[in-house]
This record gives structure tokens, sequence and C-alpha cells, in this order.
């Protein structure tokens, strides 16, 4: 493991993403979450997982000096399908996962959070799917999970206007479960992890399959179109564009 570490408190295994300066969301450390997913599903002494980032970040979104490595359009969309695939098992995964989210979730670091089961925040953080700034799509289901949780009228918001929103509005909106000062976060996302583990592991294993059946079929309809979108924007002018500007940091101009 190179971006992530792990440790057990009590019954709860605290997952801490180490990618420096903003915990980036590369193609490794999205195969890092899943191999750490491997060990604690069948580590009897973890009830329940708290994630959280080192440093300034929960995550910044996702890598945007890799995507200058990719070349094609299917390329870029096996990258979103693997990122799809693994928050989908966060989501049904049979041990509850709580996100504390501090400082930023954008992109692809609130696609992670939206694949928890709990998130909680601090009441300065930002979060938002900044994607449409760089000509490109959410590729990591965040297109789909957000109407879900906050409603198709303020996902359109999110969306098109690639504006954050802080922690207190994100608990206001429905994206986030409780919010703290950011002092006080990581206390309180350890108080409720604990009160958690003491519950039945099969009846939590239950209640988080029952919740899966809340989807529906176009939800899943909407998960696969969107990493086809993904791959078909990437290699459009205007997501070179808008790559490039990112990381010359300047304006982009689309040109559609």
């Amino acid at each position: 493991m190179e971006s992530l570490s792990w440790v057990l408190e009590g019954q709860v295994a605290t997952i801490l993403i180490q990618r420096p300066p903003a915990n980036a969301l590369a193609s490794g450390l999205i195969k890092e979450i899943d191999a750490v997913l491997d060990e604690l599903e069948t580590n009897s002494d973890v009830r329940v997982i708290l994630l959280k980032g080192e440093g300034r970040f929960f995550s910044a979104g996702a890598d945007i000096k890799e995507f200058t490595t990719i070349e094609s359009g299917e390329e870029f969309s096996k990258l979103a399908k693997k990122g799809q695939d693994v928050f989908e098992r966060m989501e049904n995964f049979p041990k509850p996962i709580i996100a504390a989210i501090h400082g930023a979730a954008l992109g692809g670091g609130l696609e992670l959070a939206m694949g928890c089961h709990i998130r909680l925040v601090s009441e300065n953080a930002k979060l938002g799917l900044p994607e449409l700034q760089l000509g490109l799509v959410p590729g990591f289901a965040g297109s789909q999970r957000l109407p879900k949780l906050v409603g198709r009228a303020k996902a359109a918001e999110m969306l098109l206007t690639s504006e954050p929103i802080s922690g207190t509005e994100a608990v206001q909106w429905g994206l986030a479960n409780k919010a703290y000062p950011e002092d006080e976060l990581f206390d309180k996302a350890k108080e409720m992890a604990d009160k958690i583990a003491k519950k039945s592991p099969g009846a939590m294993k239950a209640a988080i399959e029952l919740l899966s059946y809340t989807k529906d079929d176009r939800f899943y309809e909407g998960v696969m179109r969107e990493s086809d979108l993904f791959g078909e924007v990437f290699v459009s002018a205007d997501a070179k564009e808008g790559i490039s500007a990112f990381v010359e940091k300047r304006e982009p101009h689309f040109k559609g």
C-alpha cells in the first residue's frame, strides 16, 4: 500500500488516505481501496469502517495529471468502470462505512464519499462535482448517486454550475448526515462508529442489503451510460483544453 493505511481501534477500522498534497484519486489508489476492503471484509474483529483523509483534504478529486497520460476514450471508460465497481462495492459492503470529510471532497473525492453509507462533514468543508469546468462529466457514478441524495434539481445545480457547497449546506441538502466544527469531526465520527459497532453484525449486514433494494433499474443503466460518456467526452477538444488549462493553472476556453 502506497497511498492507504488502516488501524484497528476496538472494533472500528480507520482507513487513512495518504496521497499528499490533495489525496487525489489516481487509479492506483482506487485499486488499493479495493484491496483494503478485501482485508477488512474477512477480518472478524472489524465491525465498522471509518474513512478519512490525511492533511488538508478528504480528497480534492481525481488525479488530473494522470488523465494526461491516457490517450483513448476506451481507456478512460475502463478507468471510470473500475471506480464505479469499487464504489458500488463500498455501498453494498456488509460492514458500515462512515466517511469523515474535512477540507474538500471534490469530483472523484465526493464520488468516493457518496459510496459510503454515512457522511459526516466539517462545517467548513467543500463538497462538489466540478468536472464540467474541465469539459468532462463525473465518471465514478456521481451523476447517478447525487440526484438520489439531494434530488434532481439540486444535483443539476451542482453539476452545471460546478460550484461546491459547504458542509453545513451539505447537511441541509441531504448530501451529508451531520456537520461539526472541524476540530470535533474525527472524534464525533469515531464516537458514531463505536456506537454502531455495538450492533449485531448479522443485523447490520441484513440492513445494508435491504437498503440496496431502494435503487431502481434506471440507476444501473445510468451508471453504465456514464462510463461510456466519460470516455466519449474525454476525447473531445474541449476536454483536452479543460485538462490543459487545469494543469497550466489558467481559465479554459471551450469551443463546443
